[in-house]
């Protein structure tokens, strides 16, 4: 895994009742962007250093981001 400040990070449950947790990486200390990573959940709004498991998903931005409108979509309201 290879991350840049900014991306995100998903960690899936291990079993059907485990949470998702969802963090942003704010530092990654690896010049080549390896682990571990320094990262914010958004859950607790903690900070701590991670080394990403198999469960683990990288992403370039936020998981729930909208998505952007296409110009022929009206507003909604």
């Amino acid at each position: 895994m290879h991350a840049e400040v900014g991306n995100w990070l998903v960690v899936h449950g291990r079993t059907l009742d485990d949470r998702v947790r969802e963090g942003q990486i704010l530092e990654v200390p690896h010049p080549d962007g390896s682990p571990p990573y320094v990262v914010r959940w958004t859950d607790d709004d903690r900070q701590s250093l991670v080394f990403p498991g198999a469960d683990t998903e990288l992403l370039a931005r936020a998981p729930h981001r909208p998505a952007p409108r296409r110009p022929d979509q009206t507003p909604a309201g």
